[in-house]
Order: structure tokens, then C-alpha cells, then sequence
């Protein structure tokens, strides 16, 4: 799954794999993919795609998709408004969608996150979820307890599984995704730092007879690590396709890391005599050649933005379709109004053409943008007749550039992002056949663009109350 998709799980229903992911401080809330096969993977739609849940704010982690009967399950964490992270639960009768929520189901005093649903041997329904300790510099339990059938309450009393204890752990253990074969529960789990240029995640183990216990971990754990490609394997899905097992799990592309973000990846594992999981050579395989991304072409027509747009959570910006344009209006914020684009590497060119630069008026801006958060992002825009290369940093913004506005009806506006720190913009009124910088724009150091656990998207933003009218958004990996 090329992109920034933490945390992914997916499920088959019917003859299709469904999947999803974390969103984080992205909007929509939990992209939705399908696939036929597991590795070629379509974005069709969200959990939450218009409405967030009532008591929620932030924080949109850990999706667990699951099918029981003719219902879809999505549990799920968020942070619970005026409190801590809590688990919570929605249902579908189509994976597709309409999702309803049934509200959180357990918030703990650290914060409660990451929870799967298991039936144990006696066919009772538990929810399995972490306690956030590490949140307190305190342990991190993985807590059992039964669910009732309607997916509403937890019931009876929460037993503890296991909690980080082995050293290669750290300070957590979380993820935890099970799987009952050959007589065992196997939970596999994610252990250490998750997220950054200095991420620690790896992948362990731990089987138990009855769901509640007792649970031993593998002693050969961790059971996948770091290769020369994928850095920070963890938090997956276990899935079975044509006597093959496989978790679907995520991890850094060495060669993009945190500019891209965690990326959905596919590793094979054999069960070994002995009864435990084996990934060869205990790291996730690495293909000859990764297919490239297909490159986005989108030409704002039709009626509705495609899934593939995303905005900051508790920013949702006001915009329309209308005769193959994208309207945005804009927002008074220093970020402004932003719809930002997963990218794919750390190197990659995006452009959008701007219409009737010349009628925004002083004290609105609009163009394109490197985006980390609505504290960071860094931009090139047009209004009230100039060109500004501006840069938003911790909420502080600073003008780098500024010149005239060309007398044109259409400008192209382009970004091209150089391993993921190097950002670089310029403008064409000629429909791109020449290109201008602005005076004195130096390639601007965004290494500062993403987030702990998300990574950098490019889009568009307006800022201000104009609406401004975009034509076009094209992005690919590579220089242009």
C-alpha cells in the first residue's frame, strides 16, 4: 500500500480483501481498500467519510476491520473529547459503507487503544486492547475482557494477557493482532518506538491454549526486523490466502522514511514444527523492483473529490466540483484551507494550475503546498496581485520570496521535493513550457514538515475568505 497507511488490517468477505488504516489527523477518517489478491489495493472510500463520530476529536489509530455474519465491524481508537484515548466501535452492512457508530467502549486513566475482537474457545466475544501506559512512563498490559453480542459494553471482568517485558520491548507492547491455529492463540504484537528516524518497532509473538491465558512468548522473538529496505517493522493483520500466511503490517521504505510515512506491507511467514511463526530470514522480503505508483493525474471533474484527498481533522475546508474545477474556499488560519495528497517517495514533482490568479483579492493567498500539519507547512500562492514563497513553522509564518503577479489567466504552480527535505518552487504562465523562481528562493529545508506519526502530503491551500478555483493536480515520483 503505497503511502502512509499505519496499522493496517484487513479482512476477507467474499471473494474480496477488505483493509484499513490509520488516519491519524487526517481526514477523512479510515481510508477504506479492497483487493483481489492482497497486493494490488484500491482506496474506495472511508469509514468516516463526512461526520466524525460525537466524542471524538483526534487521533483517528488502529482500525480493525472485521466480519461477523452480514455485519462489518470497525474497532477502532480515538481520543475521547475532554478525556483520553478510547477504543470505540461502528458497524456496516456493507464494508463499503454506511458505517454507524456504537461509541467507545473502554477509556482507561493512561488512555486505551488498539483494540481486536476474539472469540475464545468457548465462543464468548472479548475485546483484547492495550493499556497506554507508556503514555505515564508505566507498563503497557494487554487487557482481555468479554464484549457483549451487540458490540456496546464490555462485561465481567478484564484479565491481562502479558505486558512488555523482554528487553528488546522497550517501553510497550501494542498492536496486538490474533490468530488461532493448530489448537494455539497466537498473538502477534508490535514492541518498541514506532515512529521517526529513530523508530525501534519490531514484531513478536505469544501463544496461549485458552484466550485468557497463560501466554508464552516466543523465545526467538523479535520475529521481524529491520532490512535494508523496510525499516520499523509492526502493528498488522494476520491473513490466509491459498494455504499461505502472511501479516499485512507496516514500515518504513529506508528510502523515504518519515516524508512518506509507514507504508502497508506484505510479509510471508511458515509455521515451523515447533509450532511458531517464521519469517525468512526475519525481515520482510524485499522485491526485486517495487512497482512504481501510478502517477496522479486528477482532473477535478464529476461531481464528488476523489478518496484520495485529505484534510486536517478538526479543519475540514469548505469546497465544491464544479465544470472540472476544485472551488476552495479558504480559512483565516495561518495554514489556511489545505486538501493535501498522500505522496509515494522523497522525491517527487507536483504541480496544479491556479485560474484567474489576478482576481484574489489582497488578504487572501492561494497555490500549492508541502504539508506537515496545520503548525508546518511550507507554500507558493498568489494574491492581491503577488507571488509569495512563505513557510509556516510551529505556527510562526515567514515570507521567503515575494514578486509581481504576472498578468495571466492561468498559472501553473510547482513543487518538487528532493529526498524528502529539499523543497523547491516555481511558477509557469505558459502552460508549463518555461519556468520562473522567484528572487532569491533557495531550495527551502522542510525537514521539519512531518509529524511524529504521519507523513508529508502535498496539495493545495487557500487562506483567507476567497474561494479560489484549481484546474488541475498532477503529482509523480521522480524529478520533472
Amino acid at each position: 500500500m503505497p503511502g502512509d497507511f499505519p496499522d493496517p488490517s484487513v479482512t476477507k468477505i467474499g471473494d474480496t480483501y477488505w483493509a484499513t488504516a490509520t488516519s491519524s489527523n487526517w481526514g477523512p477518517a479510515f481510508p477504506l481498500l479492497k483487493s483481489k489478491n492482497l497486493t494490488d489495493w484500491e482506496l474506495v472510500g472511508h469509514v468516516f467519510p463526512n461526520q466524525l463520530p460525537a466524542w471524538a476529536d483526534y487521533y483517528f489509530w488502529a482500525p480493525e476491520i472485521s466480519q461477523e455474519g452480514s455485519k462489518t465491524y470497525i474497532y477502532y481508537t480515538a481520543h475521547q473529547r475532554g478525556g483520553t484515548l478510547a477504543v470505540g466501535v461502528a458497524s456496516a452492512d456493507n464494508p463499503a459503507g454506511p458505517y454507524r457508530d456504537h461509541g467507545p467502549l473502554v477509556s482507561q486513566p493512561a488512555g486505551s487503544i488498539d483494540g481486536f475482537p476474539m472469540r475464545d474457545e468457548n465462543n464468548q466475544l472479548y475485546l483484547i486492547w492495550k493499556e497506554d501506559g507508556n503514555s505515564r512512563n508505566e507498563p503497557t498490559p494487554i487487557w482481555a475482557q468479554r464484549l457483549n453480542e451487540e458490540r456496546t459494553a464490555l462485561v465481567g471482568e478484564k484479565v491481562e494477557l502479558f505486558r512488555n517485558s523482554a528487553p528488546w520491548e522497550g517501553n510497550l507492547v501494542e498492536g496486538v493482532s490474533m490468530v488461532l491455529h493448530d489448537g494455539y492463540y497466537y498473538a502477534f504484537y508490535a514492541a518498541n518506538g514506532c515512529c521517526g528516524p529513530g523508530c525501534t518497532y519490531a514484531t513478536g509473538v505469544a501463544r496461549a491454549r485458552k484466550l485468557t491465558g497463560p501466554w508464552e512468548k516466543y523465545d526467538r522473538n523479535p520475529v521481524l526486523l529491520n532490512n535494508n529496505t523496510w525499516k520499523c517493522p509492526g502493528h498488522g493483520t494476520v491473513v490466509e490466502r491459498n494455504n499461505r500466511w502472511y501479516l499485512l503490517h507496516h514500515a518504513y521504505d529506508a528510502q523515504s522514511q518519515q516524508y512518506v510515512g509507514r507504508q502497508g506491507v506484505l510479509s510471508e511467514f511458515k509455521w515451523t514444527a515447533a509450532g511458531w511463526p517464521e519469517f525468512q530470514g526475519n525481515s520482510t522480503p524485499v522485491a526485486a523492483t517495487l512497482p512504481a505508483p501510478r502517477p496522479v493525474n486528477e482532473e477535478f471533474q464529476g461531481s464528488t473529490l476523489a478518496p484520495d484527498w485529505q484534510w486536517p481533522v478538526e479543519q475540514k475546508p469548505t469546497f465544491s466540483l464544479r465544470s472540472g474545477q476544485l472551488q476552495l474556499t479558504g480559512r483565516p488560519e495561518p495554514s489556511g484551507a489545505v486538501l493535501g495528497h498522500h505522496t509515494y517517495a522523497a522525491t517527487y514533482t507536483a504541480t496544479t494550475t491556479l485560474l484567474q490568479p489576478g482576481q484574489i483579492p489582497a488578504g487572501s493567498v492561494a497555490g500549492i503546498a508541502a504539508l506537515g500539519d496545520p503548525q508546518n507547512e511550507i507554500a507558493l500562492t498568489a494574491g492581491g496581485g503577488q507571488l509569495q514563497l512563505w513557510q509556516l513553522e510551529k505556527g510562526q509564518t515567514k515570507v521567503l520570496s515575494a514578486a509581481p503577479l504576472p498578468a495571466a489567466t492561468r498559472l501553473t504552480l510547482r513543487l518538487r521535493a528532493q529526498a524528502g527535505t529539499a523543497y523547491q518552487f516555481d511558477w509557469s504562465s505558459d502552460g508549463g513550457k518555461t519556468w520562473q523562481l522567484l528572487p532569491n528562493s533557495a531550495a527551502v529545508n522542510g525537514a521539519y514538515l512531518p509529524p511524529w506519526d504521519r507523513g508529508v502530503r502535498a496539495g493545495v491551500v487557500v487562506r483567507g475568505p476567497a474561494t479560489a478555483a484549481f484546474e488541475d493536480f498532477r503529482l509523480v515520483v521522480g524529478e520533472k
